[in-house]
């Protein structure tokens, strides 16, 4: 492990408690956490949930506390006639705190203390503050089609070829570095990403968490500093973003206005973690030590990648549009952005505002019933980035590579899945062919290891055994660097690994039951 500041010191042994915000793009959670420390790992008591620790291995129990629902919102159209696209981060911050003060009350209820805070959320968006710490503007979605102008600005000014050099990063026409380039005024302002922005409403700190920090397209692959040669380039401000932090460091302790609104107590820390979500969730991956690691982080996104330890840079790497983010402890991620889940989510919103109120499991349960072998899409077109009428969208794609799809909703979801698993085995084979590494299964963690048959399709895909779970990886993952942190466990990302093992149960999958 490396070395840290902002330390947390070791509480008592025996049983920890954490409390973990994990927000998504669809949805956010607080989370109360309970992990057995490597102290009091063999005395032998149960976990919340009925896990035990007997076996001397530090487990993890994890109880949704909060959950609030969270989306784009629409702000209307802009001077061109786009639509303005924004969070509600504000609100998102409110239900924040409504969460912590749940999970400090049932905490207290069973006489434990809540030890540190963890923030993960997704990457690339920010909120731009000024020097009393207010917003400036309302905080933009990545879904906003505003940055189709300033991609062409950004590469005039560097290009594509010079970027990948410096960052490593695939590319993607949401990125940082392109919607900073449409901000009217960046003079005075610290750019705070989403998770850095609710941890400094929480403590006051500015600071820039690490592995999010790569998704930016400014940090140096090689360094893992900002790139001043970029911040002169495309004439940005060089403290624009407040320093980096690393997982594990500590951000602070709550403010008094937050202390009032959650019961927490003032000196409760708030602990940089993998703050992209994914990078919590690969942080969580339940591999052994010594496997050659390749992952499907399955929700919104795909994110479809193997686990590295240094950057892979090669023009080759560029032109097949795989990304080198940061990880916890140092690692890289080595991946590309696959589309997701939201094409199935989005299709049933469209079908429920037609009155079809049609349940996932019947859904997949009929998907199953068809035939393989059906028509494919392109997932990771850009077509499908925003929101809409995603059957029709879907069904055009088909028809313009010659075939046609069935309206049936069955149907548009079995392309669906057939496209992400097709997707899948395509870039774990280019993934293996560019850095050299030869997985022997296929870990799947997140929403989409619940699917039985997204992973039975991408085991056949992939000719590889899928191994499904955990779905709550990126929670795992936060609370994990947050335990670490606190002293309830030792080691690097295979102990966070093997306390992943001991927490929950694995599904397999191979070909030939797929």
């Amino acid at each position: 492990m490396p070395a840290v500041s902002g330390r947390i010191s070791p509480a008592r042994t025996g049983l920890r408690c954490f409390a973990a915000v994990d927000v998504g793009a669809s949805s956010g959670r607080v989370i109360l956490a309970t992990v057995s420390s490597r102290e009091g790992a063999d005395d032998g008591a149960g976990l919340a949930g009925g896990v035990g620790t007997a076996d001397g291995a530090p487990r993890v129990s994890l109880e949704i506390v909060h959950r609030f629902p969270n989306g784009v919102l629409d702000d209307g159209p802009r001077g061109d006639g786009t639509t303005v696209l924004r969070w509600d981060v504000c609100g998102i911050f409110a239900e924040v705190q409504t969460g912590l003060a749940k999970a400090h009350e049932l905490a207290a209820s069973r006489r434990q203390r809540i030890e540190s805070i963890g923030i993960d959320t997704w990457a690339v968006d920010y909120g731009l503050v000024d020097a009393a710490g207010r917003l400036r503007l309302p905080v933009h979605a990545y879904r906003d089609s505003r940055t189709e102008s300033t991609v062409p600005v950004v590469h005039q000014k560097v290009s594509p070829e010079r970027l990948y050099e410096v960052t490593g990063l695939q590319f993607l026409p949401f990125t940082t570095l392109y919607q900073l380039a449409a901000e009217p005024d960046l003079d005075g302002a610290h750019a705070l990403l989403i998770p850095d922005l609710l941890a400094f409403w929480l403590t006051g700190a500015r600071r820039t968490e690490e592995t999010n920090a790569s998704t930016t397209g400014l940090l140096d692959a090689k360094t893992g500093t900002w790139s001043a040669e970029l911040f002169e380039a495309l004439g940005l401000p060089e403290g624009l973003f407040p320093q980096l932090i690393a997982p594990g460091e500590a951000y602070g302790t709550l403010l008094p206005a937050v202390v009032g609104r959650t019961g927490l107590p003032a000196d409760t820390p708030v602990v940089a973690v993998g703050s992209h979500d994914t990078a919590s969730a690969v942080a969580a991956v339940p591999a052994v030590p010594g496997e050659d690691v390749a992952y499907i982080s399955s929700g919104t996104w795909s994110l479809v990648g193997v686990e590295l330890d240094a950057p892979v840079l090669t023009e080759a790497s560029r032109a097949a549009n795989f990304t080198n983010e940061r990880g916890v402890d140092g690692t890289i991620r080595y991946l590309r952005n696959v589309g997701g889940l939201w094409l199935l989510s989005e299709s049933q919103r469209h079908w429920a505002g037609e009155g079809l109120e049609l349940p996932l499991d019947k859904l997949l349960a009929d998907a199953a019933e068809l035939p393989a072998g059906g028509p494919q899409i392109d997932a990771d077109s850009d077509e499908f980035i925003a929101p809409g009428d995603m059957p029709a969208r879907i069904a055009a794609a088909v028809e313009r590579r010659g075939a046609t799809l069935p309206g049936d909703p069955a149907a548009i979801v079995r392309c669906i899945l057939d496209s992400l698993a097709s997707a899948y085995a395509q870039t774990l084979a280019q993934a293996a062919t560019l850095s050299g590494r030869r997985p022997k299964a296929v870990h799947v963690v997140g929403g989409g290891s619940q699917n039985e048959l997204l992973c039975r399709l991408t085991a056949a895909a992939t000719g590889l055994p899928v191994l499904a779970g955990p779905v709550e990886a990126t929670a795992l993952g936060n609370v994990l660097v947050q335990a670490r942190a606190a002293g309830a466990l030792d080691g690097g990302i295979p102990a966070l690994r093997t306390a992943v093992r001991a927490s929950v149960e694995l599904r397999e999958y191979t070909a030939l039951t797929a």
